[in-house]
């Protein structure tokens, strides 16, 4: 009885270790999106330098887009967290973005380790829970149980 009691509780401590793994898995997918945006912005920064006007479709809501033309590319709205916004040069624009990158995966690599430690932990209660089970089958094959 108490093995079928230690067997229980490792089943249920392996799905709560699944679930917070589920939640670093979408945690990772969301970071490796925002470095992919990082990276987009780096290169449009890249392909207007230099230029004095650029034609582009810009953003009217709802998924709609009309035809423009960007007059000033020297000047960047930059992001710099929690809703807040400044205007930077091209140089300074790309200074943020690339801290703001190395920040994304410093934070990235801190997730993949912790769902690696989540995954070993896995893995050994799973070990624990499978010995468990061999035991128990073991001991009603014993008992003719069987």
């Amino acid at each position: 009885m108490e093995d079928q009691q230690k067997f229980n509780q490792l089943l249920n401590e392996i799905n709560v270790y699944k679930q917070q793994g589920d939640l670093i898995q979408q945690q990772i997918e969301l970071v490796r999106a925002s470095i992919a945006e990082v990276d987009a912005l780096t290169n449009t920064l890249d392909d207007l330098e230099g230029k004095d006007s650029v034609e582009a479709f810009v953003p009217v809501g709802a998924g709609s887009f009309i035809k423009g033309e960007l007059k000033n590319t020297d000047e960047v709205i930059v992001s710099i967290g929690s809703g807040i916004a400044v205007k930077k040069d091209v140089d300074g624009a790309r200074e943020t973005i690339a801290r703001q990158k190395k920040d994304l995966e410093d934070s990235l690599d801190k997730m993949l380790s912790n769902m690696q430690q989540v995954s070993d932990i896995i893995g050994s209660l799973s070990a624990q829970a499978e010995q468990l089970a061999a035991v128990a089958q073991g001991n009603m094959s014993a008992t003719g149980l069987n």
